[in-house]
Protein backbone atom coordinates (compact mmCIF):
# COMPACT_ATOMS: atom_id res chain seq x y z
CA UNK A 1 0.00 0.00 0.00
CA UNK A 2 1.22 3.48 -0.88
CA UNK A 3 1.99 6.15 1.43
CA UNK A 4 -0.01 8.91 0.64
CA UNK A 5 1.83 12.35 -0.26
CA UNK A 6 2.61 15.01 2.75
CA UNK A 7 1.28 17.82 0.40
CA UNK A 8 -2.12 16.20 -0.73
CA UNK A 9 -4.58 18.16 0.55
CA UNK A 10 -6.27 15.46 2.49
CA UNK A 11 -2.88 15.37 4.85
CA UNK A 12 -3.33 19.31 5.25
CA UNK A 13 -6.91 19.05 6.07
CA UNK A 14 -6.53 16.04 8.58
CA UNK A 15 -3.65 18.67 10.46
CA UNK A 16 -5.75 21.47 10.33
CA UNK A 17 -8.33 19.49 11.54
CA UNK A 18 -6.35 17.91 14.73
CA UNK A 19 -5.11 21.50 14.99
CA UNK A 20 -8.82 22.95 15.25
CA UNK A 21 -9.75 19.66 18.04
CA UNK A 22 -6.81 20.97 19.96
CA UNK A 23 -7.86 24.37 20.28
CA UNK A 24 -11.16 23.56 21.08
CA UNK A 25 -10.02 20.82 23.47
CA UNK A 26 -7.98 24.04 25.08
CA UNK A 27 -10.96 26.10 25.33
CA UNK A 28 -13.40 23.82 26.93
CA UNK A 29 -11.25 22.55 30.03
CA UNK A 30 -10.53 26.55 30.36
CA UNK A 31 -14.28 27.27 30.10
CA UNK A 32 -14.79 24.48 32.75
CA UNK A 33 -11.87 26.22 35.16
CA UNK A 34 -13.54 29.93 34.70
CA UNK A 35 -17.09 28.28 35.75
CA UNK A 36 -15.33 26.16 38.81
CA UNK A 37 -13.42 29.54 39.90
CA UNK A 38 -16.63 31.57 39.19
CA UNK A 39 -18.85 28.98 41.59
CA UNK A 40 -15.95 29.24 44.16
CA UNK A 41 -15.96 32.70 44.25
CA UNK A 42 -19.84 34.05 43.90
CA UNK A 43 -21.50 31.23 46.20
CA UNK A 44 -21.62 32.72 49.73
CA UNK A 45 -19.98 29.72 52.11
CA UNK A 46 -22.01 26.78 52.75
CA UNK A 47 -21.49 27.12 56.77
CA UNK A 48 -22.39 30.40 57.09
CA UNK A 49 -25.25 31.47 59.06
CA UNK A 50 -28.67 31.21 57.43
CA UNK A 51 -29.65 34.31 56.21
CA UNK A 52 -31.81 37.14 57.92
CA UNK A 53 -35.04 36.53 56.13
CA UNK A 54 -34.85 32.86 57.49
CA UNK A 55 -34.22 33.35 60.58
CA UNK A 56 -37.31 34.90 61.57
CA UNK A 57 -39.98 32.07 60.22
CA UNK A 58 -41.77 31.71 63.41
CA UNK A 59 -44.81 28.82 62.27
CA UNK A 60 -47.21 28.62 65.02
CA UNK A 61 -48.50 25.57 66.96
CA UNK A 62 -51.21 24.67 65.33
CA UNK A 63 -54.11 26.25 61.96
CA UNK A 64 -57.31 24.41 61.79
CA UNK A 65 -58.67 24.56 58.78
CA UNK A 66 -62.03 24.32 57.98
CA UNK A 67 -64.09 20.72 57.46
CA UNK A 68 -62.81 18.96 53.83
CA UNK A 69 -60.49 22.37 52.66
CA UNK A 70 -56.99 21.25 51.92
CA UNK A 71 -53.97 23.44 51.34
CA UNK A 72 -52.75 24.36 48.67
CA UNK A 73 -50.19 27.36 49.28
CA UNK A 74 -48.98 29.17 52.46
CA UNK A 75 -47.48 32.43 52.59
CA UNK A 76 -45.91 34.83 55.56
CA UNK A 77 -46.78 38.29 56.05
CA UNK A 78 -45.91 40.79 59.34
CA UNK A 79 -47.92 38.94 62.40
CA UNK A 80 -50.15 37.09 59.93
CA UNK A 81 -50.16 33.80 57.74
CA UNK A 82 -52.22 33.34 54.59
CA UNK A 83 -53.54 29.82 53.30
CA UNK A 84 -54.67 28.96 50.13
CA UNK A 85 -57.54 26.41 50.48
CA UNK A 86 -58.48 23.75 47.26
CA UNK A 87 -61.97 25.51 47.54
CA UNK A 88 -60.86 28.87 46.41
CA UNK A 89 -60.43 30.61 49.67
CA UNK A 90 -57.53 32.67 51.15
CA UNK A 91 -57.91 32.39 55.10
CA UNK A 92 -55.67 34.64 57.38
CA UNK A 93 -54.53 33.59 60.50
CA UNK A 94 -52.77 35.18 63.45
CA UNK A 95 -48.85 34.31 63.39
CA UNK A 96 -48.80 34.08 67.38
CA UNK A 97 -51.48 31.68 68.45
CA UNK A 98 -52.76 30.17 65.21
CA UNK A 99 -56.69 31.94 65.08
CA UNK A 100 -58.23 32.50 61.80
CA UNK A 101 -58.38 36.11 61.49
CA UNK A 102 -60.32 36.54 57.97
CA UNK A 103 -61.63 34.62 55.06
CA UNK A 104 -61.16 36.46 51.65
CA UNK A 105 -63.51 34.41 48.98
CA UNK A 106 -61.68 34.25 45.50
CA UNK A 107 -64.09 34.15 42.45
Amino acid sequence: MEQPDPSSADVRSLRLLRVLVLILTGSMIVGMITLIVLFITRFPNLDSEVPAPFQTLRLPESIALPEGASPLAITQGPGWWAVVTDGNDILIFDAADGTLRQTVEVE
